[in-house]
């Protein structure tokens, strides 16, 4: 969800009305936070824990992105490579490194690969409400505060590869061998840039030119990423809570995305009058039940040929592959729909 060059002004700050964005900015940072917390708190709750954020969050996050690629003619039309060629690179990419190298590589290829997805999507989200809040100008210099955004994320995973666990999801792990001073250093630049970037806003705010939901976006990302990558010291359970703030995060914007693309009930299609406000529960009842019957399947047949982590990873990097395909909000109908231009 990157690279948004609209200009025109928004006729609200919201993405669709406050009750939503409360739960998107806050409620979904904070649960992703406490559930990391309580797992840290009586470890023999991960297994539990992971088992819901996978089968309610993670199956459905994945699920939720072909409701943007297969669910019409005019999406399949449109992403058709992503559907077609993107599973086949996808699936040799990942059989020659498992077989190639070791099942390890895909473990290591994983954890470094979902933190730029992570990171990614957040600034996606970030920019959509930093439109979204019709500033002439944003508060601060553009560049830099991009800059700070990524470099913070960026001390987390240096710092993470400075500590050298040996195991990340219970699997052989290997890590890039970062010096421990390097992460310190990445870490003063970001701590000094956030502290910059929250006295840019307190100006913005004392000229009466603040952007309320963006800043508070931007505290949830710091504060996520933080929590995750430098204040939990097991990396399992800090890359559990960034998992679950970012499932639940792209679940909430897919639904949102479609709520927006289907206004008034537009066409007569099954995800049309799913993605109602009035159908929204019936919307994540049918993705996590199609979410759970495809993933059940899958474990029952693919998994008898290959090993479980190859088959995950070949469906976790296709995600990633097709997500950083469909979101680039580069036409003026994506913009429309989310909400960054003026609707005529």
């Amino acid at each position: 969800m990157t690279n948004i060059k609209s200009t025109s002004q928004s006729t609200s700050p919201n993405l669709l009305n406050p009750t939503f964005d409360k739960f998107f900015i806050q409620w979904i940072a904070l649960g992703a936070i406490a559930s990391a917390m309580l797992v840290a708190a009586q470890p023999k709750l991960f297994n539990a824990v992971l088992l819901l954020d996978v089968w309610l969050l993670g199956y459905h996050h994945v699920i939720s992105t072909y409701t943007r690629t297969i669910f019409d003619e005019q999406t399949r039309t449109q992403h058709r490579k992503m559907l077609l060629w993107a599973p086949i690179v996808t699936v040799v990419f990942v059989v020659a490194l498992s077989q190639g190298i070791g099942l390890w590589t895909l473990t290591s290829v994983y954890f470094y690969w979902q933190w730029w997805h992570y990171t990614r999507q957040s600034w996606g989200v970030s920019r959509v409400y930093e439109r979204k809040a019709g500033l002439a100008e944003p508060s601060e210099n553009p560049m830099m505060a991009k800059f700070v955004f990524y470099l913070f994320p960026a001390w987390g995973i240096l710092w993470r590869s400075a500590q050298q666990h040996e195991t990340f999801l219970g699997t052989e792990f290997k890590s890039v061998p970062v010096p421990e001073i390097a992460a310190h250093s990445v870490g003063i630049i970001a701590c000094a840039g956030v502290i910059w970037l929250a006295f840019k806003r307190y100006q913005a705010w004392r000229r009466g030119e603040a952007s309320p939901l963006h800043t508070l976006y931007l505290a949830s990302h710091f504060m996520v990423f933080g929590f995750g990558y430098l204040l939990i010291g097991n990396v399992t359970i800090g890359w559990l809570a960034i998992n679950i703030w970012h499932n639940a995060q792209y679940i909430a914007f897919v639904w949102y995305f479609n709520n927006r693309r289907f206004t008034k009930n537009s066409d007569a299609s099954l995800l049309s009058r799913l993605s109602q406000t009035s159908k929204k529960w019936q919307y994540f009842g049918l993705c996590l039940a199609a979410s759970s019957i495809i993933y059940f399947t899958l474990s029952q047949t693919l998994a008898l040929l290959i090993p479980p982590i190859v088959m995950y990873q070949i469906i976790n990097f296709h995600h990633y592959i097709v997500d950083s395909y469909i979101w680039k909000v580069r036409q003026k109908p994506m913009q429309k729909t989310l909400g960054l231009v003026e609707q005529k």
